[in-house]
């Protein structure tokens, strides 16, 4: 039998592990991956998805866009906060991404290690390679294995090429973006 990897890690997680985030319907969001049982990546989920947040377990949400692109949820902190999950908003630039918005990344994912996290934005290209790079620098997960959620939503180019291409090599780091 033949299963479409991202279609199970979103409808069955519990096949794979014994996640501590549990996705049980769809999340209604572009380009969800479930990366382990702490961490999660995405596009912009919907209002309503959003309002799910706390019952699928997640404990902090790290946005990734400014509050100005088109799709952006006006309340999501507010959202967030009422059922007490930590929000934390670091609005990276699409065409600008540098190191400071790297090294921000880091420090709040370090300090959120052992807290089911989704980490998003507003399609999943700034969310994927930043949790790539983490994994890949921090945690020293194999580049290849970390690339895969990542190339299951784009192929990095530009200012997001660069950026990654600069952090792997600083941080000896050898893996090729293809």
């Amino acid at each position: 039998m033949h299963f479409n990897r991202r279609k199970l890690l979103v409808f069955a997680p519990s096949l794979l592990m014994a996640p501590r985030v549990s996705f049980g319907e769809p999340l209604d969001a572009p380009n969800v991956e479930q990366i382990g049982p702490l961490l999660a990546t995405s596009g912009q989920p919907s209002e309503q998805a959003l309002r799910t947040l706390a019952s699928r377990g997640f404990k902090a949400v790290v946005y990734l866009a400014p509050s100005s692109v088109p799709n952006a949820v006006p309340n999501e902190a507010e959202l967030l906060r009422a059922q007490a999950i930590e929000f934390v908003q670091i609005p990276i630039p699409f065409n600008a991404p540098d190191e400071s918005h790297v090294q921000a990344f880091f420090s709040v994912m370090d300090r959120l290690k052992n807290v089911s996290t989704l980490v998003h934005c507003e399609i999943s290209m700034r969310a994927s390679v930043m949790v790539f790079l983490y994994r890949s620098i921090r945690r020293r997960e194999d580049p290849a294995v970390a690339y895969e959620a990542v190339a299951r939503v784009w192929s990095p180019r530009g200012a997001w090429r660069r950026l990654a291409d600069q952090q792997l090599a600083k941080n000896g780091v050898r893996f090729d973006l293809y």
